[in-house]
């Protein structure tokens, strides 16, 4: 199959959407980084929003205060959660599993 031609416009249209997309997850991270939002708000705000949705997991554990690259990796197996998990393919025991381990 072949690879679509887009427009120049098409080009620049889909820069600033991915563009503004990085920023939503950028801007949800910072906002758990600095407590502004605790893990349980911001994992329930993903899971509704299709551009938040998109946040690895890990990544979302890694904004927490105090939580780093090893803690959030025992974290993921612990709860027996992929680390290449996004917050949109977790199933319903998994979401259960991580707002009570952060309430």
């Amino acid at each position: 199959m072949a690879i679509p031609q887009l427009s120049s416009a098409q080009l620049e249209s889909a820069r600033a959407a991915a563009t503004e997309a990085r920023r939503a997850r950028a801007n949800l991270k910072e906002q758990v980084k600095n407590g502004d939002l605790s893990f349980t708000d911001a994992l329930n705000k993903a899971v509704d929003d299709d551009t938040l949705s998109r946040i690895k997991v890990v990544d979302l554990l890694r904004a927490m205060p105090r939580v780093g690259v090893t803690r959030a990796s025992e974290i993921m197996e612990n709860l027996q959660i992929a680390p290449n998990r996004r917050i949109r393919g977790l199933g319903r025991h998994q979401v259960v599993r991580l707002t009570e381990l952060f309430q």
